[in-house]
């Protein structure tokens, strides 16, 4: 009897020993289990949303700062219109103006003709080099001072600044001290001295001159071959004297605005920026993550974007929970609309994005928890594997 006793004690405590080890694996399972809790994999809003949390050169921590989350409704869309409305005529207010008569500049080439006086049929002026086939030979360059200078005048005349008829009356004044009631004609053989730079999506980007035709936006746009199919009509960029003029073509037809009566100015810069520039993309619990493109007149709306992704993912989105993130004024800008009812897609058909906007669909609770499991399933596997082997 104590033989058998004695034999039973070393089994006993490694009965002992495997099953403190058993132990010891469950206890890594189920911490495993509850660190992995309080971790969800993938993209989630958080609600409210805030910055994160940055420290100071001088090692201070700043606290978070709550970004707010505005509903999207019928008063923000009538708000949000009417504002970029005004902003729009307030930016473009200088641009608009009547045409005026074409300003001689230097590199200028004119034609002079003094009728009934062959002796000054021969004085054609210098032989004039030009890129364009449609330019005269010959005729008379204002010079880089801006002036002219012409047979039997008293002095060189200064053309720059002036118009055809200033310059045909002075040239008539000074030649009636040789000629008795002269007849003069003046025309402009060749302009070169001012011109607009065209850039972007149009056919023929380059520079144009100005003539008698006035600059007007649109000429610009014409003599530039027209907007390509890639251009965003609502995104026009002027630049004049180092200031940027955004300029919506969409908006200002809409308005009741002629974009004739914009005048361009010698030296301006128009840039018309193409519609894949200006995407907005999507992304969360949507069937096709995309980046979304703006139709050819440049608006993009909620209701288009979404239905470029392929619409809500019906599985695994919270349809309560969509969000456009905006970034206004370097501060990050959230709206937030509950799609739950389709009712509500009257408002995401009017609510307009703007480019570099970040539409996002959460993911609903039974969608995280499926994650949360995703990432647990290997570590306890792993757990009662190490368990059973001990045994």
């Amino acid at each position: 009897m104590k033989k058998t006793l004695q034999q039973l004690a070393p089994i006993s405590s490694t009965t002992r020993a495997r099953a403190a080890k058993t132990r010891a694996a469950a206890l890594a399972v189920l911490s495993t289990l509850l660190a992995a809790c309080s971790v969800v994999p993938g993209q989630h809003m958080e609600t409210p949303p805030s910055l994160p949390v940055s420290a100071t050169p001088d090692g201070a921590v700043q606290q978070a700062e709550q970004i707010p989350i505005q509903a999207i409704d019928l008063n923000l869309i009538n708000q949000m219109r009417s504002g970029a409305s005004q902003m729009q005529q307030a930016k473009n207010l200088d641009l608009f103006s009547k045409p005026a008569p074409y300003k001689l500049g230097p590199g200028d080439v004119l034609q002079i003709t003094v009728w009934d006086h062959p002796e000054l049929a021969a004085a054609l002026g210098q032989q004039v080099q030009d890129n364009k086939a449609a330019d005269p030979g010959q005729g008379f360059v204002i010079d880089d001072r801006g002036n002219l200078s012409f047979p039997y005048l008293s002095h060189p005349i200064h053309a720059a600044g002036q118009t055809i008829s200033d310059v045909q009356r002075e040239v008539r004044k000074d030649l009636s001290r040789e000629f008795k009631e002269p007849q003069v004609t003046v025309r402009v053989a060749s302009y070169r001295s001012a011109q607009v730079y065209v850039d972007g999506e149009v056919r023929a980007p380059g520079g144009q001159a100005f003539n008698d035709i006035p600059m007007t936006l649109t000429e610009a746009i014409n003599r530039a071959g027209g907007f390509t199919s890639n251009a965003d009509r609502a995104h026009l960029t002027l630049t004049r004297n180092g200031t940027s003029y955004p300029i919506d073509l969409t908006q200002l037809i809409a308005a009741g605005k002629n974009p004739q009566d914009i005048m361009l100015k010698p030296g301006d810069m128009l840039r018309v920026t193409g519609r894949d520039q200006n995407q907005a993309y999507v992304m969360g619990e949507v069937n096709k993550p995309t980046a979304a493109t703006p139709t050819t007149d440049g608006q993009l709306t909620l209701g288009e974007a979404l239905s470029q992704a392929g619409f809500i993912n019906q599985g695994t989105a919270n349809a309560r929970q969509l969000y456009v993130i905006r970034e206004q004024d370097g501060k990050p800008q959230v709206y937030h609309l509950d799609s739950a009812s389709p009712v509500s897609m009257l408002l995401a058909n009017q609510f307009n994005l703007q480019p570099k906007d970040v539409v996002y669909v959460d993911n609903g609770p039974l969608v995280r928890f499926n994650r949360v499991l995703s990432l647990l399933l290997p570590a306890i596997n792993a757990g009662l594997t190490a368990a059973i082997v001990t045994k």
